[in-house]
């Protein structure tokens, strides 16, 4: 499969640059596996889709202030740091542009609490960089960094909450699951008053996620890793739902926390890892039935997996009809299910 198969028309236009004015009345577009048109509707309905039987797992990974603009020391180039993974109490892996400019031995100050020595250059163009501070890191990233906003956002949201979910507890992502971001606590409680379990995987959104696609042949591209954690009472509730229920996951990230310990008969292993896996067309899922997700960016590996999910030509017609109707694309935009 060519990158190009996977690319689609968009008006810059349809770019969302804020969140919906409340989080569930962003537009949904259903699309059932089983083929038909697809249904449109507000996602605030997506309770009417949802079976007490069902299994609804949500990725309640946190983000972290994780941008954070320094200087490097002696020639006081503007150098921007994005922290991607913790190796230990002072030390990141992290994406720095301009990369040229940080080699090892490189010293960036980022302000009187905060210093950084690059240490080596990682796979994918990656730096390890050494962290100088005095106390808790947290505090000192909380005042100095800011949120890792897309480049394609090109303002600061009115309400910086609205980059995370509602659920959001265990800080360490560089994006966030943005799927999550149109639920509301109301909402998720009309959900499990139906019946319906609620339980949650941890994956910390880093470079695997959003790095784009540089080859030709999809198949030659390799995904960066990223931490997840399957909780013990999760593992349970997936592998003891209702006969006749789905597993339906919030987002590409929980999908790939689940795939990565997927096992036959759709059930899952709790633990924690590292995941790596690219999930394109050909993939045959092992635990999720269904997802909910938004509009992906041309090329990207998150419309690959999607399309493996629904089949490519199907999504791209889908994409074009949201196209038409004027659907908003991308993190702060419309939301998809598929069942």
């Amino acid at each position: 499969m060519k990158i190009t198969d996977f690319d689609y028309y968009l008006p810059e236009e349809l770019i969302a640059q804020d969140p919906a004015p409340r989080r569930d009345e962003s537009r949904l577009m259903v699309l059932r596996k089983s083929g038909g048109a697809p249904e449109h509707r507000t996602f605030k309905d997506i309770v009417e889709y949802i079976d007490p039987r069902d299994v609804l797992v949500i990725n309640n990974t946190k983000v972290i202030p994780a941008r954070l603009w320094g200087k490097k020391e002696g020639t006081g180039t503007v150098i921007e740091v994005l922290l991607l993974t913790r190796i230990n109490d002072h030390t990141w892996e992290t994406l720095v542009r301009p990369g040229r400019r940080v080699r090892p031995g490189t010293k960036i100050i980022f302000g009187d609490e905060l210093k950084g020595t690059a240490q080596e250059v990682l796979a994918g163009g990656c730096r390890k960089i050494s962290f100088d501070y005095q106390g808790q890191f947290e505090p000192i990233l909380d005042k100095l960094g800011s949120m890792p906003l897309p480049p394609y956002i090109k303002k600061e949201p009115a309400d910086p909450q609205r980059y995370q979910t509602v659920y959001a507890r265990y800080p360490g992502s560089a994006a966030a699951p943005t799927a999550g971001l149109h639920f509301t606590p109301d909402l998720l409680e009309q959900i499990k008053n139906r019946g319906t379990a609620v339980t949650s995987v941890i994956l910390h959104v880093g470079l695997g996620t959003f790095r784009p696609v540089k080859v030709e042949d999809i198949t030659e591209h390799k995904m960066h890793s990223e931490y997840y954690e399957i909780p013990v009472d999760t593992e349970t509730i997936i592998n003891n739902k209702q006969t006749g229920g789905r597993t339906i996951a919030v987002g590409t990230t929980t999908t790939r926390c689940l795939e990565t310990s997927g096992l036959p008969g759709g059930q899952v292993r709790s633990g924690t890892g590292r995941t790596d896996i690219f999930i394109y067309p050909g993939y045959d899922f092992k635990v999720v039935d269904g997802l909910i997700t938004n509009f992906h960016l041309p090329r990207s590996t998150l419309l690959m997996m999607v399309s493996a999910l629904v089949g490519r030509e199907r999504l791209l017609s889908a994409y074009e009809e949201a196209v038409r109707m004027r659907y908003r694309f991308f993190s702060f935009g419309d939301a998809m299910l598929i069942i």
